[in-house]
């Protein structure tokens, strides 16, 4: 049997956006990318403002929003990825957020 490898174009981001239920990435080919939120819990449960706060890091193969201690690559976006943080690190990190 026989099977295909598909590969995956790799771009950079020139843009993101965080709505209430999605994240949508802007890439440089001209696409844009919109993934269900829930995938990353830190962006979920951040405020409007820490979501609106990011960079563009490794030249855009990647964003770093800093409020939220959250990174994500492109390649990883592209190949509909989730977060991979376990629940304890995020339950962690919420009740860390909580106290302050």
């Amino acid at each position: 049997m026989s099977s295909s490898r598909v590969d995956i174009q790799v771009a950079n981001a020139t843009g993101v956006c965080v709505t209430d239920d999605h994240l949508v990435v802007d890439l440089d080919d001209g696409r844009s990318i919109s993934l269900p939120l829930s995938w990353y819990p830190r962006l979920y449960h951040g405020t409007p403002p820490e979501r609106a706060s990011y960079r563009l890091i490794g030249g855009g193969e990647g964003v770093h929003w800093p409020d939220l201690d959250e990174d994500l690559r492109v390649e990883d976006l592209l190949a509909g990825r989730r977060s991979q943080e376990s629940q304890a690190s995020l339950e962690n990190w919420l009740s860390a957020r909580s106290r302050s």
